[in-house]
């Protein structure tokens, strides 16, 4: 490992072209913050121009990127892993932090996705946005979220980690309620927050707990020494971490607000949902390795929480009519598909990134090419009111259509390379001993089935079948009600980025696969593993694999494609009623949170009034009655004055006699 001192240039190694180049990393980060700033600051002056500042900046920290991952590769495997120390952040005694970058193959890769997909977004974003009149803006939160994500994955210790982690936050707040004008966007934007809010208390108390294990937080010491940890320790850590990462990746139980974020402009769910923020939570556990090597039982319960929200998402996109939201649960299933192969341990980890990096790709072209679809038809977004779009729009329906084949895992596009190398992987899992091959590794080949049912679904009933809107002019839709929509292809600035990612949705699978290369580029990180013979023969689980994906295609077809599509939904199963509620998981989350505490609060109010505020009136208002009443004794009649001391005296008298004093 190599360590970079960037105040005093002085490397403990002896300094080479690759980490001269390295040590500039810094500006991954500092350039689309600069970005960010110019916009922000700069207000209303920068509004004809400033969106292209904010395409330099991302594009600028690509090419740094690119750069450093350039003199990365031409290092020796065992070199690969630099720490670049950027000055002394919080000496506090015995909890000293230092601010520094860390730089291996993990972050490197998390690095290219962010920048290289984050650019092609914010360049779609040129057009999308070009009518917004609040659009200098936008590009300065996408920028902030550019870089608060690369700090997040570049940082060299859990502290510094915590910063960008709560800068995603911050950003994906502002993004996703951008159009706050509206109440329902305001809302959702503070649902997402409030939901990672909870999951960022339990990373919040992981750290302490690191620091008091460890007495530090940077990865070199806490992941070098974990090994020496007790297991009831790692366990804790392990679990508060998850709980952290189940808030920042929408994973069960912290799912409920990804959803909602639907309602920020539709790059914005490309750029959050299929690249960056979602991802940082798969991001948190793998780097965590060390500590989940060592507590079973915590990575058990990734491996769970991973394998129902995978099942959850593929459910609930089944149901829903809006194709952001379709595409959301999607997202969400996927995740959980990565969850679920960083749960499997070291023979996962490297294949979890891999389907998080190909995900990137054709998760990020289908958003954009729902953002399309939305553009060409007047914002709409129910699918029951689209159909046939594939003659109007022929560069987002064969972009899209490689996204739906990767995401399907057809070979030979990305998916089938990455997915199914998980699906594998869970059927090896424990060695392939006990209950939890069969039970993961079906579930994930079940899920692949769900998959491909649910993303036909969307892909049919938006650009195949019958056209159910009306051109206005006689054609289209024989439905009275039917809008009048005019569909038309995108403009050049927003295809030609859809067409890159189709390319990746295509080639990067087999690219990234070739050789076991990408496994091999992880293992500085993940180690290396030999491979585990699954409880399956793998051109069994290949095959099984392929004919679920088959079968839930033609049943797509058949209802989505062949059959006439109801622009109202019917009434459908009780599964189906619940799957368009979202299995009701805002209702499980009021009551068991929402009604709770405001039980709780409205009682610690009553209390407050009625307690603490009641005994400090209480007194007051005790003493404003005694004056009050004697005030009537002091009415300047002398009878009464007469007659109070004759009292005076008669009890005197009898106080004397009783007690003979």
């Amino acid at each position: 490992m190599l360590t970079t001192d960037l105040l005093t240039a002085v490397p403990a190694v002896e300094p080479t072209a690759a980490t001269g180049v390295l040590a500039a990393a810094w500006l991954l980060i500092a350039l689309p913050m600069l970005g960010a700033a110019v916009l922000l600051l700069g207000g209303a002056r920068t509004d004809r121009w400033g969106h292209w500042i904010g395409v330099l900046a991302s594009g600028a920290a690509f090419v740094v990127a690119f750069v450093a991952w350039l003199a990365m590769i031409g290092l020796p495997a065992d070199e690969r892993v630099v720490d670049l120390h950027l000055f002394s952040w919080i000496p506090a005694g015995a909890f000293s932090v230092d601010a520094g970058l860390r730089l291996d193959p993990l972050s490197m890769s998390f690095v290219l996705l962010v920048t290289f997909v984050g650019t092609l977004i914010h360049v779609y974003s040129v057009a999308y946005m070009e009518h917004d009149t609040s659009r200098r803006r936008f590009f300065a939160y996408l920028n902030l979220f550019v870089a608060a994500m690369l700090l997040l994955v570049l940082a060299d210790s859990y502290v510094l980690l915590f910063v960008g982690w709560e800068g995603v936050g911050l950003a994906s707040y502002l993004l996703i309620g951008f159009w706050n004008h509206e109440t329902a966007n305001a809302v959702a934007a503070k649902k997402a927050f409030v939901a990672n809010r909870v999951g960022d208390l339990g990373l919040i108390v992981a750290i302490a707990l690191i620091f008091a294990t460890f007495g530090a937080t940077d990865f070199t010491t806490v992941l070098g020494e974990a090994g020496g940890a007790s297991e009831g320790v790692l366990t804790a850590i392990g679990l508060l971490l998850l709980l952290g990462a189940t808030g920042k990746s929408a994973q069960f139980p912290l799912q409920s607000w990804l959803g909602d974020a639907m309602a920020g402009p539709t790059p914005v769910s490309a750029l959050i949902h299929a690249a960056t923020m979602v991802t940082a939570g798969v991001y948190l556990v793998v780097r965590s390795g060390p500590i989940y090597d060592g507590a079973p039982t915590a990575l058990l319960v990734v491996a769970i929480v991973g394998a129902i929200t995978l099942m959850f998402g593929a459910i609930v996109g089944s149901a829903k009519d809006d194709i952001k939201k379709a595409l959301a649960a999607s997202t969400m299933s996927q995740i959980g598909y990565m969850m679920l192969g960083a749960g499997l341990g070291p023979i996962g980890y490297a294949f979890a990134i891999f389907h998080l990096l190909t995900h990137g790709f054709f998760k990020a072209g289908m958003f954009l090419g729902a953002g399309s679809v939305m553009h060409g038809m007047d914002d709409t977004v129910d699918m029951r009111r689209f159909g046939g779009l594939s003659a109007f729009m022929k560069v987002t329906w064969v972009t899209f259509g490689f996204g739906w084949l990767a995401i399907l895992g057809v070979p030979p596009f990305s998916g089938f390379f990455s997915k199914d190398k998980i699906i594998e992987s869970a059927f090896a899992m424990n060695g392939g001993e006990g209950w939890q091959p069969w039970v993961f590794g079906l579930t994930a080949m079940i899920g692949a089935g769900i998959t491909a049912f649910y993303m036909s679904r969307l892909f049919f009933m938006t650009f195949h079948g019958k056209q159910r809107w009306s051109d206005g002019h006689g054609g289209g839709a024989t439905d009275p009600d039917a809008p009048v929509r005019h569909p038309h292809e995108s403009p050049a600035l927003m295809t030609w980025p859809m067409i890159i990612l189709a390319v990746g949705s295509a080639g990067l699978g087999g690219l990234l696969a070739a050789g076991s290369s990408f496994t091999t580029w992880l293992e500085p990180v993940t180690g290396h593993v030999e491979e585990h013979e699954p409880v399956l023969a793998v051109p069994v689980i290949t095959v099984t694999t392929l004919v679920l994906v088959a079968v839930g295609v033609a049943l797509a077809w058949r209802q989505y494609w062949a059959s006439a599509v109801a622009v109202v939904p019917p009434h459908g199963s009780l599964l189906t009623r619940a799957a368009r509620k979202d299995l009701y998981q805002d209702e499980v989350n009021d009551a068991l949170l929402v009604l709770p505490g405001q039980v709780a609060t409205r009682s610690l109010v009553y209390g407050d009034r009625t307690v603490v505020d009641g005994a400090f009136t209480g007194l007051a208002r005790g003493v404003v009655g005694l004056g009050a009443g004697l005030r009537r004794l002091q009415n300047g009649l002398v009878r009464s004055y007469a007659a109070i001391m004759l009292a005076g005296v008669v009890v005197l008298v009898a106080v004397v006699l009783a007690f003979g004093i």
